[in-house]
């Protein structure tokens, strides 16, 4: 084994954790992200590029905008219904 792959396991570790103990969902989603970068550079580091390119288009740059989508149409529907809500109790 490589000292590059001993670095990109070490990243991995380290990573997952990141993920895994951030509790904001907006920032998980970036570190996440960047969580994906580590995996392709695992993915290299063991000589699989297709699975490397695969995981920097899904986690890098799929996933990230897919859950900024939803956090975002959870935060529009929240103050849609704060805004109802205000309105039948006469605020």
């Amino acid at each position: 084994m490589s000292v590059l792959q001993v670095i990109a396991l070490a990243l991995i570790v380290f990573g997952s954790l990141a993920v895994v103990l951030t509790p904001d969902p907006l920032r998980q989603t970036m570190v996440a992200g960047i969580y994906g970068m580590a995996l392709t550079f695992l993915f290299f580091t063991f000589q699989a590029p297709d699975v490397a390119l695969s995981e920097l288009v899904i986690s890098s740059i799929g996933l990230p905008l897919i859950v900024f989508a939803a956090l975002r149409k959870i935060r529009t529907e929240e103050k849609r219904y704060q805004e109802h809500q205000q309105e039948e109790n006469g605020e």
